[in-house]
């Protein structure tokens, strides 16, 4: 049995192969930059392009969309307070199952996402000591291994994940 090929033909193959790869991405991201360019950055349409013009959405530094505040929608109503343990947990397939972009929910993870076994998927929540004001939706679920006073963020990368640590603290609930 052969547990290495090292034969010299085929390592030039391989070789070969990784740059015309390369060189297929490089041309790609070349011509992607190109249209960016002619389009002054702006890539944005369809619903977005409607949410700009009624003011649902705000640009930051040209590249960011981020919601608005409603001024005529109220603050959702505090229904219950949790104390919890608070974590955080990112897409690394060593953390998740084999679907880390996916939530039990079916949704892409994003910011804003919690995983909790406790509530029911939907459910918006604060964490006003460590969050302040922002809302969170419960749309993941966790190992049946953790309490049902855990609360899981979703954080873009492993190690944003790991240096948040554990906390102590409380959640709102909020309503509907």
């Amino acid at each position: 049995m052969k547990l290495y090929n090292l034969n010299p033909v085929s390592r030039g193959r391989k070789i070969f192969v990784f740059l015309i790869i390369s060189g297929i991405l490089i041309v790609g991201l070349s011509l992607f930059g190109l249209i960016l360019q002619k389009t002054n950055g702006n890539l944005v349409s369809g619903n977005f392009a409607n949410l700009l013009k009624e003011g649902q959405l705000v640009i930051l530094e040209g590249n960011t969309l981020f919601p608005i505040s409603d001024p005529s929608k109220p603050e959702p109503k505090v229904v219950g307070k949790l104390p919890v343990v608070v974590t955080a947990y990112s897409s690394s397939p060593f953390e998740t199952d084999n679907t880390p972009y996916i939530t039990a929910a079916g949704t892409w993870v994003r910011d804003g996402v919690v995983a909790n076994n406790y509530l029911p998927i939907g459910t918006k929540i604060k964490i006003p000591e460590l969050f302040g004001d922002k809302i969170f939706i419960v749309e993941d679920r966790m190992s049946w291994k953790k309490s049902n006073y855990h609360i899981d963020v979703w954080l873009p990368s492993y190690w944003e994940a790991k240096n948040f640590g554990a906390k102590r603290t409380y959640i709102e609930i909020l309503e509907g």
